[in-house]
């Protein structure tokens, strides 16, 4: 099978029959093999009965639909898990990403051999001040900390090679992050291809202004796990015996000055009434914790499970 198309969505009822009509048109024209999948991530309205007639009409069409909304990362999760396709492309269901895209994002995995190609909406229809000035600053913060050099990270036409997925963990709300957790997988041969981004046809946006700071503290946390995640204990143990040693250091210097003054006969105070003294010791206690931490990271790597992410109500395969 050439492609798999994985389409996640939450309430996107209204366009979801023109998506698939568009899809299957350009499928048809290039005489793609592929399959269709769709996620439904705990819609309230009718989307799940859509999915099912259009499965009923064409065999390419299959769906997985969550018992109730776990977020975009868990959905393309399941769809990776399943897909069969030597490409994956991923697109939003609200009709702003244009499937006319997908025969040349497939000539760029398999032709020109990238493992990811990145959408860039260079030309935006969304507002100035609550979207795109929001999305440039956090892009230009993902460029500079993961060292990936894509202008729009959040953009949900992306294609894959399918080795890539097989080989990435998706989860929490790291959709955002895709290319930069390939990267850490050993993908590195990625790229970006401009592609037409289109005015919000019905419905209205499922997220809100939260998701630039959510995407900001999930950028700390790709930081950390990319530098640090399979050795907790370089950082926090480094840490925690620094600051030990700081205050062990300290400690000793006032126990020294104390007993130098009593031996000399000069005035001298009591080293519990020094504050040096308490921030000798609450450097020191500071630092213990920091080890502890590192080493409970430690314990906790080697003994991590995994655990379900999400519940799926129903399937059609």
């Amino acid at each position: 099978m050439q492609l798999s198309i994985v389409i996640p969505l939450l309430n996107e009822g209204e366009s979801l029959n023109e998506l698939y009509n568009w899809i299957a048109s350009v499928m048809q024209s290039n005489s793609f093999s592929y399959e269709l999948l769709f996620i439904d991530d705990g819609s309230t309205d009718y989307s799940w009965e859509i999915i099912t007639a259009l499965s009923q009409q064409d065999t390419n069409v299959k769906g997985i639909r969550f018992n109730r909304n776990y977020g975009k990362s868990q959905a393309l999760h399941a769809g990776f898990k399943c897909v069969k396709g030597d490409v994956v492309i991923t697109m939003d269901a609200d009709l702003q990403d244009s499937p006319d895209e997908i025969p040349e994002l497939y000539n760029l995995i398999i032709k020109d051999g990238y493992d990811l190609v990145s959408g860039w909406k260079k030309k935006r229809y969304d507002s100035k001040l609550t979207k795109n000035l929001p999305s440039k600053l956090f892009n230009a913060a993902a460029r500079k900390t993961s060292g990936v050099k894509l202008h729009d990270f959040n953009c949900g036409l992306k294609a894959y090679n399918q080795v890539v997925v097989k080989n990435i963990d998706v989860y929490g709300e790291m959709h955002r992050y895709i290319p930069v957790l390939a990267k850490n997988a050993g993908f590195t041969n990625i790229t970006e291809k401009v592609v037409k981004h289109q005015a919000r046809k019905y419905g209205t946006t499922k997220f809100g202004a939260e998701r630039f700071i959510n995407g900001f503290l999930d950028l700390i946390t790709i930081w950390f796990l990319s530098r640090f995640a399979k050795r907790p204990m370089h950082l926090f143990g480094a840490l925690g015996v620094l600051m030990f040693i700081i205050g062990s250091c300290s400690a000793i210097y006032i126990g020294i000055s104390k007993l130098y003054k009593l031996a000399q006969g000069l005035p001298a105070i009591l080293v519990t009434n020094n504050p040096w003294f308490y921030i000798a010791l609450t450097t020191m206690i500071i630092g213990t914790q920091l080890f502890l931490a590192g080493f409970l990271g430690e314990l906790i790597l080697r003994s991590k499970r995994q655990q379900e992410r999400y519940r799926i109500a129903e399937t059609i395969a």
